[in-house]
């Protein structure tokens, strides 16, 4: 019997190789679509530009199982990974239109499963221009996303579009909003920035193991019944080793909201939704990493 396939974009990419570890390492076979080869190869890569809407299709169907053992599901995590890096509509471009041609691809193929990289820039205090606070604490699903930056536009854009697959195929759609994601080689960096707190104060001092993201993408697949839902994907504390009430006290303080009592390191990014329908426990924290 052979091997269930899933598709993963950008797994050469920074949480991508983690990912097609992690399927490969459960007994899935991985395609993966990028715009170059992997360092460490775990399944076969086709070099594809996901702007082309006709490149995907042909990558997804010369592979030869879509027509006879269905996909188990695309994890589209290729993209532009952060606002500034490229000129503004380059980057919204890249990222919305990939997005729409992996979901229309998937339609048309009758592949009934996506995961969506968003993130946690969707809030838009990461790269707004002045910085604002969150209009209550932890951050969930259902605070409003305020994005002024390309990169968060596209994520709030590539959630929507999700859901507008959803409504016309009835596609399983998954959108993750990421937090900071660390590999392993980055949590010594990180720890050295303890002594500066502010300098991860936009981000919330959220992050997030690739190696737990790459579990939830897996358990995203997996599980039928999910319809469309965006879930935050953080750690279960900070990246930082202030109590999370200080934290609060020192730089954020004109939050009067609190829907959790963040006791200790307590995130400030609410992970509860995506322990609630997928049965995910993050297992990587920052102290017990090594550098």
């Amino acid at each position: 019997m052979s091997k269930p396939l899933v598709v993963v974009t950008g797994g050469s990419g920074k949480a991508g190789r983690w990912i097609v570890r992690h399927f490969a390492e459960q007994g899935y076979e991985v395609l993966n679509l990028d715009v170059r080869q992997p360092d460490e190869p775990n399944g076969r890569t086709i070099i594809t530009d996901l702007n082309d809407l006709g490149q995907v299709h042909n990558a997804l169907s010369v592979y030869g199982r879509t027509g006879s053992e269905p996909v188990a599901g695309i994890v589209h995590f290729a993209a532009i990974p952060q606002a500034y890096t490229h000129p503004n509509d380059v980057c919204f471009r890249n990222n919305v239109m990939s997005t729409y041609n992996i979901l229309e691809a998937a339609a048309n193929l009758g592949i009934g499963k996506v995961v969506l990289a968003s993130s946690e820039s969707s809030y838009g205090i990461v790269f707004a221009k002045k910085f604002f606070e969150p209009r209550y604490l932890p951050v969930d699903e259902d605070h409003p996303q305020l994005p002024e930056d390309s990169y968060g536009l596209s994520k709030v854009v590539n959630e929507e579009t999700g859901a507008a697959f959803h409504r016309r195929t009835g596609m399983q759609v998954v959108s993750f909003r990421l937090g900071n994601i660390l590999v392993p080689g980055d949590y010594g960096r990180v720890r050295a920035s303890f002594s500066q707190p502010e300098q991860r104060q936009r981000i919330l001092w959220s992050y997030i193991d690739a190696r737990d993201v790459a579990s939830a993408c897996r358990l995203a697949i997996e599980k039928d019944g999910l319809g469309c839902q965006a879930m935050i994907l953080a750690a279960d504390d900070t990246s930082s080793d202030c109590p999370t009430r200080e934290l609060v006290r020192q730089f954020l303080p004109g939050v009067e909201k609190f829907n959790a009592p963040l006791e200790g390191r307590a995130s400030l990014l609410s992970n509860a939704k995506a322990k609630k329908l997928l049965g995910w426990q993050p297992q990587y924290r920052i102290m017990e990493q090594p550098d």
